[in-house]
């Protein structure tokens, strides 16, 4: 099981903040596709990859990071400010 967070507008379109998932996703991407196909909310949200970010265990990471041990995956939009 691998714990999925949501952050901001993301959480906002799929409308839920966070998710526990069953998956045999091998990379952060194997990930997104799986959640695209799951329904509309999910496809809305990750349509655009280059408006979000992702970090694996509180790391910032990339989309085609392995997700071999990983407990934790966050998708959030970038973050601004100083």
């Amino acid at each position: 099981m691998i714990d999925v967070l949501y952050f901001a507008w993301v959480r906002e379109r799929i409308g839920i903040p966070k998710e526990k998932l069953q998956t045999s996703a091998v990379t952060v991407m194997d990930l997104v596709e799986e959640l695209r196909a799951r329904e509309d909310r999910y496809a809305l949200a990750f349509s655009d990859l280059s408006a979000l970010r992702v970090a694996l265990d509180q790391d910032l990471s990339e989309f085609d990071a392995p997700l071999d041990g990983v407990r934790e995956v966050a998708f959030f939009p970038p973050m601004t400010g100083g």
